[in-house]
Order: C-alpha cells, then sequence, then structure tokens
C-alpha cells in the first residue's frame, strides 16, 4: 500500500456519512467511495426489471449482470449503472424503501463485498458503508462510527427526499429509517455494527464540517505513528 491509508466510516441511514466522507476525502486528496450507492443501484435495477425482492437468487443475478460504476466529480461522484447515470435515481424514497433487502442478501453482498476491497487497494481511500470497518475492510488504518438520533436522522433524511421532489412526510420518512435501521443490525449477513477499534462519533447537532475535521485530525494522528 503507498497512496495514502485506508478510512473507513460506518453508520446508520442519515448518521451523514455521505457528506462527511466527501469532505474527509477531499481535505485529504483521497478517493471517495460511497458503497450504499452501489446497493442502490442494485436496488433500482432490481425494481426497473420488476423482480421480487423477495426472491434472493433472482435479485443476487441482477447484481451479478449490474455493470456499476462510481465515478469521482467536483461534487463527490456519480453513479452508473449499465452505461446510466443514475445518481439521482438511486436516491429515490421507493429506493431507499427496497435496498435493506437487497443489502441482506449474502450473494449480493459477496459479489459488492469483493469490488469494494478491489477499489480500496493501494489506499488512499475513503470507503463508507454499513460494514466497512467489519467486514469490507477490517484491517483499514483508520474506522470511525457514525451516529445520530433517530429523530435528527429523519430530518435530514425528509430534508434530502424533499429537495428532491419526493412527496413524503417526515412521519413516513422516520418509519424509513426506524425500518432500515432494524434490517440493518438484525441481517444475518454483515450486520451494522461498530468495530471495537472503530471511533464513535455523535454527530447529532454538528455540521458535516465539524465532523469532517475531527476525522481528518484522526487520520492526520495515524500518519504521524506509521
Amino acid at each position: 500500500m503507498n497512496g495514502g491509508l485506508r478510512v473507513a466510516i460506518d453508520g446508520p441511514m442519515g448518521a451523514g456519512k455521505g457528506t462527511v466522507a466527501r469532505l474527509v476525502a477531499c481535505r485529504l486528496g483521497y478517493r471517495y467511495v460511497d458503497t450504499g450507492a452501489m446497493y442502490r443501484a442494485v436496488a433500482w435495477k432490481a425494481l426497473r426489471e420488476g423482480v421480487d425482492l423477495e426472491d434472493p437468487r433472482a435479485v443476487e443475478e441482477v447484481a451479478r449482470a449490474a455493470r456499476i460504476r462510481l465515478e469521482p466529480n467536483p461534487e463527490g461522484m456519480r453513479v452508473w449503472c449499465d452505461g446510466e447515470d443514475v445518481t439521482e435515481a438511486i436516491r429515490s424514497a421507493q429506493v431507499s424503501a427496497a435496498v435493506a433487502r437487497v443489502a441482506a442478501n449474502p450473494g449480493v453482498r459477496a459479489l459488492l463485498t469483493e469490488q469494494q476491497r478491489e477499489m480500496a487497494r493501494g489506499g488512499g481511500v475513503v470507503m463508507e458503508g454499513r460494514d466497512i470497518g467489519t467486514v469490507v475492510l477490517p484491517d483499514a488504518e483508520v474506522k470511525v462510527f457514525l451516529e445520530a438520533s433517530l429523530e435528527e436522522r429523519a430530518r435530514r433524511r425528509y430534508a434530502e427526499l424533499r429537495a428532491r421532489g419526493e412527496a413524503v412526510s417526515l412521519d413516513q420518512v422516520r418509519e424509513l429509517v426506524r425500518r432500515d435501521d432494524e434490517v440493518a443490525r438484525t441481517r444475518i449477513t454483515a450486520p451494522l455494527r461498530r468495530a471495537q477499534d472503530a471511533v464513535l462519533v455523535d454527530t447529532t447537532g454538528r455540521t458535516p464540517e465539524e465532523v469532517a475535521e475531527e476525522i481528518v485530525r484522526l487520520v492526520e494522528a495515524r500518519v504521524g505513528v506509521r
């Protein structure tokens, strides 16, 4: 590894992983990888093709056939699936409601985990998701677990969906976040949990810039003791 450290950022929906990870990557000059976007792309493709999300083999085949590409840009990252830019489409309420079931599929996780490890090969990467520090990159040099109150996470996701023109209520989004938490934390394969050596950071009431600065300091400190 000669391109920098591997930074793993995990946490539940709405904890601020995406925004914070992008800021950290920008500050460090590292590559940003949103692994959740890969699962969302599979969910988007499955929904578009009318695949039964309760059929694990069918969903795994969708993942196997999907050509997912993450393309860095000044705003963070564009997501392509089968040659189509799905960056905005995968953030819809419909995909958000489906992605937890897709991500719980062991076959899908095995396929995407291997791709994610390849992306991190060589270091110099900030990778965020649900199982980065525990499964994808258990030997990452810096591990962070973000959390925030359910109410704050629901408000953040509600604001994102409304900004995209989604007709949803705060109560609906709160329930979406709650159900996503339940599925992510109780699934058999790669459940959402904090790695033993991950630094816990509560983002409630804090700006993304404040949280990112804390993580950058962790990385700089780790570089100093290499």
